[in-house]
């Protein structure tokens, strides 16, 4: 199973943190260890200091797939979660100003969260809300209308570089609004109002 993530597909969440906004899908990837298990808190890594949630709706693949054809691909998922890519930002940042790759800040132990998958069929997925608050106030609000970059366009797109298997998930990017956490916060998802996950952060 791998994790590939999305950059930039909000162009809101571009412009607030200064990036350009891509003219293709920009993708990284975390590896299966980077899951942060449900029932788990997250507990900040010791080596940094501003660790920061990025809200997304994730997809799960359900069967093999290779050089997809966009109006094909929702035949390759079925259901969708919501989830958390975690970001050490201020390392996320030295690593960009170095022009190094991101990995360390992107991609350690518990920095991908998701919550229980439900039946796509429940969504329409081309106006999906979903937000997430931190403490009781809402601190990051997004809909799927809004990305440069629609779901079916990223499993393609990913499709020509990677075979997509079973099992895999694919982040689809994060809204504006992504913000630092602190210890003893809590943060809570939602889709469509109802609330589908609770973390708490150590």
């Amino acid at each position: 199973m791998k994790i590939i993530c999305v950059g930039r597909n909000f162009a809101e969440h571009a412009k607030e943190l200064n990036n350009d906004i891509p003219d293709s899908p920009m993708f990284f990837m975390k590896p299966d260890s980077a899951i942060l298990r449900k029932g788990f808190p997250f507990v900040i890594p010791s080596f940094t200091k501003e660790v920061h949630f990025e809200t997304e709706v994730v997809i799960k693949i359900d069967r093999v797939g290779k050089m997809i054809q966009p109006q094909f691909a929702d035949r390759y998922f079925s259901e969708i979660a919501l989830g958390i890519d975690f970001t050490a930002r201020d390392i996320q940042q030295e690593l960009k100003e170095k022009r190094f790759p991101w990995e360390i800040a992107k991609a350690f132990d518990g920095s991908a969260f998701a919550s229980e998958f439900f039946p796509k069929e429940n969504f329409d997925l081309d106006n999906l809300n979903f937000k997430l608050d931190r403490n009781g106030e809402n601190v990051q609000t997004g809909n799927t209308k809004d990305m440069i970059f629609h779901i079916n366009t990223l499993i393609a797109e990913c499709s020509k570089y990677f075979t997509l298997k079973k099992g895999d998930l694919i982040f689809t990017g994060t809204p504006a609004g992504v913000s630092k956490i602190n210890s003893k916060d809590t943060l809570e998802g939602f889709l469509n109002d109802e609330k589908v996950f609770e973390i708490k952060v150590l």
